[in-house]
């Protein structure tokens, strides 16, 4: 195994600990992993609500909130159309429980036994039959362009909350929130489907407000040398939508000539920290005839902020966190305009300390869908941990406790290996309204009942995916040596369509190849699977063939798609037909560990979890940090099971420095005596974590790969 360790700048490091103020440590690790800009590092240092993008910046996000407050308003029905993952279930089951708790009779669909993914013309002749008159996609809905068309024209209105890649037609909904879609106005992409509904529950807490569609108009005057400096900017809906900056010279410009005059002469409300302060600097600016109206907010700030009482913007904006990420600079309307939005949020609960109750389905979701842990999602994630970790979600709680996670400070990885896997294999197994309901039971009794069954099917499904591996690993091979190495394609007649991307995910593990895994559902549906790596395009390419598909869809690395069995052939053939045209894999390399810091001896002490923990949550685009040791001893080494060779896991305790060090080395049994032993000096690269047994927390190190140091103890 190689060991890699990338240069970093020392200017990129003194410029991230004076600018922000963190540890030389830290500085470099960001620096090492190409994070030095400014909203980069704002989403690794803050973690307060307020620095998520507003909702409303989604273009249609206005049609959606009132669309819905009609609905509330005339007492309609809803429906919710869901997807079967872990993803589409969370989506669901918080956009369910915020409608029906504004009082709406709302109904839901997934996707169960063989039915395709997202909307279907059935679904949608149900719904209208049920008495529907609004549906809400979640997850899934931006490629169902027959089927919103459809309900269209059954009277139904449709709003579609995606976050997967539009085709080349749009549906014909009322509205689309989609921050992959082209043109929606939004600056995050990577919102999972729970995101995305979060967004939307935000902005429609946020209808309910004083604020919802009202402008105003943030006002600042300062002195400059020998002038006054005056800002001002409009907002609606928390967002800027216009801003002025003038510079007067008093006594040399006539009031009609001022711009900001001009701009203030709207009629809108005013609103400024300190109105004596700022009418005395306009008037000094304009002259004492100067009429304008402005309403002082520091009462109103100060009783929901305390920290600000009797400070003025001047001093608010040497204390400013938000200041430092501010594109303006140290600009004292910019500091306004975020006590502004504070004051917003804290003035109303639900937007602020009740949303985060929230967001422990967003974060399993977003964990689960393998979403980046870059920009908001790293807040939305990390606050949503906090939720989980206190066990805030009662019908959640019976799962824990089976999962052993109870009083555990939870992570990205209890997600992903103790949680999501369990709700996800009620979707794979055809049955993902057994999932949904316990998270929205609010008897724990049904809940424990729940999370049983949950067990149960995820043993079934484990058994399902190992019987099938066991069958079609022959054909895979087969697969890829005839598609030179390129593709593999796997088709199981017996193989349960809902294990068919864990099927195509273990495939690409083990053939480093894009792989497709096709099932035949009943006698006249086929229901496929695709992932890909990083560098290939797995929705470009089944997009090739999507005049033979019923419906496809999916991220980049990752697609699906449904036909009629009697388009196999074809699909087969012209699939064989593409392989030319395929990018060629790159070529195999010897496997590379990216280390982020040599570790001396006097850092390597428990404090250094706080800089792990620092960087969490971990997940894509953001792995664990890969520490290196040099020279530690090995104390101790015991073999963790009864199997022999590489398969055995060893134990180790290593000295580096005045302290010891538990560690795990999986699979190394064969390396011991070999490559080092009791007593050797060892070079280590690892992960550092928390280690949870019975009941007792302490840190462990999970070695990535180790050598002799050359010295013997």
């Amino acid at each position: 195994m190689l060991w890699k360790k990338s240069p970093v700048s020392s200017q990129d490091i003194r410029h991230l600990h004076e600018q922000y103020g963190l540890d030389v440590l830290c500085s470099s690790i960001l620096a090492r992993r190409g994070l030095t800009g400014t909203e980069q590092v704002k989403f690794f240092l803050e973690s307060e609500l307020t620095y998520l993008h507003n909702p409303f910046l989604f273009d249609d996000m206005e049609e959606v909130v009132d669309r819905i407050n009609d609905a509330v308003s005339e007492g309609e029905k809803i429906c919710v159309f869901g997807d079967r993952d872990v993803d589409g279930i969370t989506s669901t089951a918080l956009l369910v429980a915020e409608l029906r708790g504004l009082g709406l009779e709302v109904s839901y669909q997934l996707p169960e036994g063989d039915d395709p993914y997202g909307m279907t013309m059935h679904g949608v002749d149900k719904a209208a039959e049920e008495g529907v008159t609004l549906i809400l996609t979640v997850d899934c809905g931006i490629s169902n362009v027959a089927e919103i068309a459809h309900a269209h024209t059954l009277g139904l209105d449709t709003i579609v909350l995606d976050h997967h890649i539009s085709g080349d037609e749009l549906p014909p909904a009322l509205a689309i929130i989609d921050p992959k879609m082209s043109g929606s106005g939004y600056p995050f992409q990577h919102l999972a489907g729970c995101g995305v509904v979060a967004k939307v529950i935000w902005a429609l807490r946020f209808s309910h407000t004083d604020f919802y569609r009202e402008e105003c108009i943030l006002l600042h005057a300062q002195p400059g040398k020998d002038t006054i400096i005056i800002q001002a900017m409009r907002i609606q809906n928390l967002l800027v939508i216009d801003r002025v900056i003038e510079e007067i010279n008093p006594g040399l410009i006539k009031s009609s000539q001022s711009k900001v005059l001009q701009f203030l002469d709207c009629g809108l409300p005013i609103l400024v920290l300190d109105a004596p302060s700022e009418l005395a600097q306009l008037k000094q600016a304009f002259g004492k005839q100067v009429d304008i109206h402005l309403m002082d907010m520091r009462s109103q700030m100060e009783e929901v902020m305390p920290v600000i009482k009797g400070k003025g913007l001047f001093a608010l904006s040497n204390l400013s966190r938000a200041i430092k990420y501010s594109p303006f600079g140290k600009d004292e309307l910019q500091v306004l305009y975020t006590l502004f939005n504070a004051y917003c949020m804290k003035r109303y609960p639900s937007l602020d300390a009740e949303y985060e109750s929230i967001l422990d389905l967003v974060a399993i979701g977003t964990v689960a869908d393998l979403m980046p842990m870059e920009d908001e999602n790293r807040i939305l994630v990390k606050r949503g941990l906090k939720v989980l970790t206190l066990g805030k979600r009662q019908s959640l709680l019976p799962l824990f406790s089976m999962q052993n996670l109870m009083g555990k400070q939870l992570s990205t990885s209890d997600i992903s290996w103790q949680i999501s896997p369990v709700i996800n294999a009620s979707g794979r197994m055809g049955k993902p309204s057994v999932a949904l309901e316990m998270l929205l039971s609010e008897n724990l009794e049904r809940s424990e009942q729940l999370a049983f069954e949950l067990m149960k099917l995820n043993k079934e499904r484990q058994k399902l995916g190992e019987d099938a591996w066991d069958r079609m690993l022959g054909k895979a091979k087969h697969s890829f040596e005839a598609t030179g190495s390129k593709l593999v394609v796997v088709e199981d007649p017996q193989l349960s369509r809902g294990i068919t991307g864990v099927m195509a995910s273990r495939l690409l593990k083990q053939f480093n190849a894009p792989a497709i895994v096709l099932a035949t559902v009943g006698e006249k549906r086929v229901s496929a699977s695709m992932r890909s790596p990083t560098h290939f395009n797995a929705r470009e390419f089944l997009s090739r063939f999507s005049d033979l598909f019923l419906d496809f869809g999916g991220h980049v690395c990752a697609g699906g798609f449904s036909m009629d069995v009697e388009n196999l052939p074809e699909f087969k053939k012209r699939v064989m037909d593409e392989i030319d045209t395929m990018d060629c894999m790159p070529e195999e390399t010897e496997d590379e560990v990216v280390i982020d810091c040599a570790l001396p001896e006097p850092y390597m002490t428990p404090e250094i979890i706080k800089v792990v923990e620092f960087f969490e949550p971990y997940g894509e685009k953001n792995a664990p940090l890969v520490f290196q040791m040099e020279g530690a001893i090995v104390d101790d080494i015991q073999f963790m099971n009864n199997s022999k060779g590489s398969s055995q896991h060893v134990k180790l305790t290593l000295s580096f420095g005045t302290y010891k060090w538990p560690a795990v080395y999986w699979k190394a049994g064969d390396r011991v005596g070999k490559d080092f032993d009791k007593g050797s000096f060892v070079d280590v690269v690892f992960r550092l974590g928390r280690n949870y047994f019975r009941s007792q927390e302490s840190l462990q190190l999970t070695i990535i790969d180790l050598k002799s140091s050359g010295e013997s103890a």
